[in-house]
């Protein structure tokens, strides 16, 4: 795991291994430590099992990688989206509780997660479930959320909006309005304050059958 001297990208890197890892790690830390920073990304020893199988989960394998790109490219834009800081994105991207670049540089291998007992083909298999469950996850919560950022705009507007929106029952009572008749018919009406005057004069055109002189202004 090599990150560069002058910038944030990181690398990760295998080479042909020597006697011992360690002395490829030694070799490669020589050539370029005036390049980049070096970190051991530590693998353990897998059950890798035949080359036919290596060559069937070689597809698998890259498919796996495209899935985890895309779901972990859309949790990290959408994250983006909703973050009231954008400037502080990177550090509230966070794995176990860690920023990433102390998790990919220090990595350690979650037997609990993935057993070493387990051949590549399950892990590849539980890698895979969990990258459906995440974007699952994120889809659930992601409709969750903007049901409730929606709920919560559509109670601003009624509050905070004009009368066409705004929720009035605090300005009108059941007393206003007409009770138990088989033919009068109160309706609420909201008419702009510079057309106050037009409304009171002509109201009682606009429909038929309309009750001069009975309306209530609320203000």
């Amino acid at each position: 795991m090599s990150s560069s001297h002058t910038s944030s990208e990181i690398w990760l890197i295998s080479v042909p291994g020597d006697s011992t890892p360690q002395e490829a790690y030694d070799k490669l830390n020589s050539s370029t430590s005036s390049l980049s920073t070096n970190n051991k990304f530590n693998i353990p020893d897998l059950k890798v099992g035949t080359l036919d199988q290596l060559v069937g989960l070689s597809e698998e394998l890259t498919k796996l990688d495209v899935s985890a790109e895309q779901v972990t490219r859309k949790l990290v834009q959408y994250f983006g989206e909703i973050l009231e800081q954008k400037e502080k994105l990177q550090e509230n991207l966070v794995i176990g509780n860690r920023d990433m670049h102390s998790y990919l540089t220090k990595f350690q291998w979650e037997s609990s997660k993935y057993p070493l007992k387990q051949s590549l083909k399950v892990l590849s298999e539980i890698i895979g479930k969990q990258i459906t469950q995440i974007d699952n996850d994120f889809k659930t919560k992601a409709a969750n959320y903007n049901n409730l950022k929606n709920t919560i705009a559509s109670i601003d507007r009624k509050s905070t909006g004009s009368l066409v929106t705004k929720d009035i029952s605090d300005l009108v009572k059941a007393e206003d309005f007409v009770q138990d008749s088989e033919y009068l018919q109160t309706v609420v009406v909201v008419v702009p304050k510079l057309q106050v005057k037009e409304w009171e004069a002509k109201y009682s055109t606009f429909a038929d059958m309309v009750v001069p002189g009975m309306y209530r202004l609320y203000i």
